[in-house]
């Protein structure tokens, strides 16, 4: 039988096994052909010499990753130890991620996948970006960092967040309070990530003063806006009058960027998707660029991933 040493001696064992060794069960899992034991800062693995050098490939690339981050999760482990060789060793290479944003509690916020990466060099290029994908694989969230980073470079004097307001099967007119109460609920997701980049008092006072504006569509309505980042999340969610209205927006020295989920649409039957529509409209026109994020960018939970495909059978299968 075949034996491989890997000794990790600039990373943290610890930190690279993770909390009970949960990420060497996971190599098991994907090497079941393999022995593999971890003690101390050592890793030996045992079988066939073939096997052993793709063991060693893999290892190499989750190694470089958690040299770029800091952290290895289940997402990611899954993603390098599953995808095409080729194709994840280009994917590493390019993800040689900058910092987008230095965080609250000096937490560092990059792109998390080669698409996130390839989304933020997207923006650099043009000045309208379409970014569509399914729940939890980043898109409002970087899309969030690129605005708060213009910001802060002042290549922007503000920063405008919208959504439409099509309830995910509920009714804002039945929730209690004011109109702001109503919608501030539904834009959570925004407050959130936001939360996560400008401490809690700059962001009051970014929001007071009107330089971080969240607002429904229906606020967007005769505006121009100028020397903005502008983000329109859920655009899944508009009508054709309404995306048509929201593009045509875009004032000098603006960033637009549309992100949504064309598989969670929750506008009335019959009514068509705004964002499809762009989306068939916009294709080959000069300065818009468009980015499709796939399973393998979910960053929540892994159970969020197994959720999608589960979901993606029966909607093929009742299409």
């Amino acid at each position: 039988m075949n034996e491989l040493i890997i000794e990790l001696s600039e990373i943290s064992p610890k930190e690279f096994f993770g909390p009970q060794n949960v990420n060497i069960q996971l190599l098991k899992k994907y090497f079941p052909k393999l022995k593999i034991v971890a003690r101390g800062n050592k890793i030996k693995a045992y079988g066939d010499e073939e096997m052993l050098e793709e063991f060693d490939k893999r290892f190499d690339m989750l190694a470089a990753h958690f040299g770029k981050y800091n952290t290895l999760d289940e997402n990611v482990i899954e993603r390098i130890l599953t995808a095409d060789a080729r194709e994840e060793e280009a994917d590493q290479k390019h993800l040689d991620a900058e910092v987008l944003v230095h965080g609250v509690n000096g937490r560092l916020i990059k792109a998390q996948t080669p698409n996130q990466q390839r989304l933020v060099e997207l923006m650099k290029k043009n000045d309208m970006v379409f970014a569509i994908g399914p729940a939890g694989t980043g898109k409002t969230y970087t899309g969030v960092a690129l605005a708060v980073k213009a910001l802060k470079e002042k290549q922007v004097r503000r920063i405008i967040l919208t959504r439409p307001a099509v309830e995910a099967g509920e009714n804002l007119g039945f929730l209690p309070g004011d109109l702001k109460e109503k919608l501030d609920p539904y834009m959570q997701p925004l407050y959130d990530a936001l939360r996560d980049m400008i401490p809690a008092e700059k962001l009051t006072n970014f929001i007071e003063n009107g330089i971080i504006q969240i607002a429904p569509m229906a606020f967007m309505r005769g505006r121009t806006l100028d020397n903005a980042f502008v983000i329109l999340d859920e655009a899944q969610n508009t009508t054709h009058a309404q995306m048509k209205m929201f593009l045509t927006r875009m004032g000098k020295n603006a960033k637009f960027m549309i992100t949504g989920d064309p598989g969670q649409i929750d506008l009335p039957r019959r009514v068509i998707s705004g964002l499809k529509e762009a989306i068939l409209v916009l294709k080959d026109v000069d300065g818009v660029g468009m980015l499709y994020l796939d399973d393998k960018d979910v960053i929540r939970h892994r159970l969020v991933k197994n959720i999608i495909a589960a979901y993606k059978k029966i909607e093929h299968a009742n299409s």
